[in-house]
């Protein structure tokens, strides 16, 4: 399968354009949304360069600090990206982590909110519907690169892996469950959930409810999820993004039952 073509000596790698596109389509969903809730939909395309910006670095950041035990096997360890600058910041070699895209582009979001004096978690909950989107497609990025595969299987849906993109460990097994596929339509219903919820229950919704919704929904995904995934990233034994995910799941689930507490009488 190609991974990439040239234009002269340059390589366009389809993985990039599919995050593109995930990122274009996103933004048109998040105008939409914007539009909805009374706003100036332009103002999308003002944050988009800083939100990807920030997305970017910040899934940089998490792979360097959270590298996956076939980065390690090659070298790339942490302290490895901290001593050769060029290779930290060269994604063109793979490396990019969803929770720090997460908290990058929360982070500018912040910063562009606070400048432009819009509120925080009304944007964020205008954001969150279209980052689930922008997730959904972005995933097949990972099939056509053959990676974020998991554990091996014989269902009707599994997928083949080519020889040199298999693990070690797994060099005699071919086919594989599409995590990436599913993670894909995770991130589908997500988005549904997302838009349906504030449209049945208008006079219920606070600002930033949908975006703590979106903070349960993907994040309750992506911990199941990674009971089949092959390649999880460790700290001392421990499944990285698994305990995140987990506590960040838990403690939004908390955050949105406690603001719709009923009072007492």
């Amino acid at each position: 399968m190609a991974q990439s073509f040239f234009i002269g000596t340059f390589e366009i790698r389809f993985y990039g354009i599919i995050l593109m596109f995930g990122a274009l389509a996103g933004m048109f969903l998040a105008q939409k949304e914007a539009k909805r809730h009374g706003h100036d939909p332009e103002i999308i395309w003002d944050m988009m360069v800083w939100l990807l910006i920030g997305g970017v670095v910040g899934a940089r950041l998490w792979h360097v600090f959270t590298p996956p035990p076939s980065s390690i096997a090659q070298g790339f360890t942490t302290q490895y990206y901290l001593t050769h600058p060029f290779d930290l910041i060269n994604t063109r070699n793979g490396g990019l982590g969803i929770p720090g895209a997460i908290i990058g582009g929360l982070i500018v979001l912040y910063i562009f909110t606070r400048k432009h004096k819009l509120s925080f978690l009304e944007w964020a909950d205008i954001s969150a519907p279209a980052l689930a989107l922008a997730q959904a497609i972005g995933r097949w990025g990972n099939y056509i690169n053959q990676e974020l595969y998991g554990a091996p299987t014989s269902l009707p849906w599994k997928i083949f892996i080519d020889t040199q993109h298999r693990l070690s460990g797994f060099e005699e097994q071919a086919y594989y469950h599409p995590l990436f596929l599913y993670e894909s339509l995770w991130n589908l219903g997500n988005m549904a959930i997302l838009l349906w919820v504030p449209r049945r229950f208008p006079d219920r919704i606070k600002n930033g409810d949908i975006f703590l919704l979106y903070l349960v929904i993907y994040p309750l995904g992506r911990f199941l999820l990674d009971f089949l995934r092959l390649d999880a990233s460790t700290l001392n034994g421990i499944n990285a993004n698994q305990t995140v995910m987990a506590i960040v799941a838990s403690l939004a689930l908390f955050t949105l039952l406690f603001r719709h507490r009923k009072k007492a009488e």
